[in-house]
């Protein structure tokens, strides 16, 4: 059965994102029910962003996922325990340390994202092919949106 026409004019952004927003929190928490990991959210996002942007300090990695300080030494004492980051002395500053994804870590990165891609693609197998070719076009409109989030980004860090 085909997708139904939006119920809200594409001309209200407002509601656009809202619902948006709405949904993808639906699809992720969904998703990360069907296919449960030994990463916790936090522990997942921490190490795709050391797979992404390469090592970071706690403190970074703690504003980057919006947790206190502790808490993310908490996550990667359980990462590096579990051989999935490593530490080492920060070349600017000797008191501090900077985390690296390890092979490992990588690892179990790319297995966390093939059981949540797994699980999507069985929710999609109850769509009809046109919905698919929907959620396609919608992909290039959510890269667009990701990429000028990306751009900002990189102006800011200048």
């Amino acid at each position: 059965m085909p997708l139904s026409p939006p119920a809200v004019p594409v001309a209200d952004r407002s509601a656009l994102a809202a619902g948006l927003e709405e949904r993808v929190a639906r699809l992720w928490w969904r998703i990360s029910r069907s296919a449960p990991s030994d990463l916790s959210r936090t522990a997942g996002a921490t190490l795709a962003r050391l797979s992404e942007s390469g090592p970071h300090r706690v403190g970074e990695l703690a504003a980057a996922e919006s947790v206190s300080q502790p808490t993310m030494s908490c996550v990667l004492q359980r990462l590096e325990r579990d051989g999935l980051v490593t530490r080492r002395s920060d070349p600017a500053d000797a008191r501090a340390a900077r985390l690296s994804i390890t092979a490992a870590g990588r690892q179990a990165l790319q297995a966390h994202a093939a059981r949540r891609a797994e699980a999507l693609a069985d929710e999609l197998e109850r769509l009809d092919p046109a919905d698919c070719e929907i959620l396609e076009r919608a992909l290039a409109a959510i890269d667009a949106v990701l990429h000028e989030a990306d751009t900002d980004a990189e102006e800011v860090a200048r």
